[in-house]
């Protein structure tokens, strides 16, 4: 099960991420974000991760409708190789960046089903180029994931055509005393979680983080 704690915003969260054996961590670029983290402090975070032994957790930079230019800067600033697009992106931004970096592709999804997701699937399949994984989190008005809404685990566990889609990453809502029973729900390739291993808004929690984790990896 791979596991991904975003909203990173220190080296000592970071680490403390990887010791609990995470495979990723989220470095969340959007000025919006109360997780919002600099360029230069990235920076710093990536290369502490990457000094680990082994580089055992991969560091994605998350951004919502940046400007492939910025995301570029960024990118190479911080050493990305994987990138998280959490915003309303078309699919020829994707299909533009996807030769330079591993690319993840949020939607949000509400009782109304997988329809959007399904359609810019297709059109990144017609430009000749897919998501290396689909995170899908809750769907909230006038939000771009964060809130711990819950996706709608019936529609995603009927609807995401798993063969046939890129892998699933499941995020919104999740903390560690119910990450196992939406990973049964769901069938998910992956989890994604940031404010349910929080303490107060923003501050990471590494007790809460390491049971996150465990729950998770054990739960099939």
């Amino acid at each position: 099960m791979y596991v991904k704690i975003c909203g990173i915003r220190d080296v000592v969260s970071a680490l403390t991420a990887a010791e609990a054996g995470a495979d990723a961590i989220g470095l969340n670029f959007c000025e919006q974000s109360p997780r919002v983290v600099t360029p230069d402090v990235a920076a710093q975070i990536v290369s502490q991760l990457r000094a680990l032994p082994g580089s055992p957790v991969e560091p994605v930079g998350v951004f919502v409708n940046h400007p492939a230019s910025e995301i570029r800067s960024i990118g190479k600033q911080c050493d990305l190789r994987t990138i998280q697009l959490h915003g309303d992106e078309p699919p020829e931004l994707l299909v533009e960046l996807s030769g330079e970096f591993r690319v993840v592709k949020a939607f949000r999804a509400g009782q109304n089903g997988l329809d959007a997701l399904a359609r810019h699937l297709d059109a990144c399949n017609r430009l000749g180029a897919a998501p290396w994984a689909c995170l899908v989190d809750g769907k909230v008005e006038g939000m771009y994931g964060g809130t711990g809404h819950t996706a709608p685990r019936d529609i995603l566990r009927r609807e995401y055509k798993t063969a046939n889609w890129p892998p699933l990453i499941l995020a919104g809502g999740l903390r560690p005393n119910n990450v196992a029973e939406a990973i049964r729900a769901v069938g998910p390739w992956g989890v994604d979680v940031a404010g349910g291993v929080e303490s107060s808004l923003a501050c990471k929690d590494a007790a809460l983080v390491r049971q996150f984790v465990q729950n998770a990896k054990t739960a099939t």
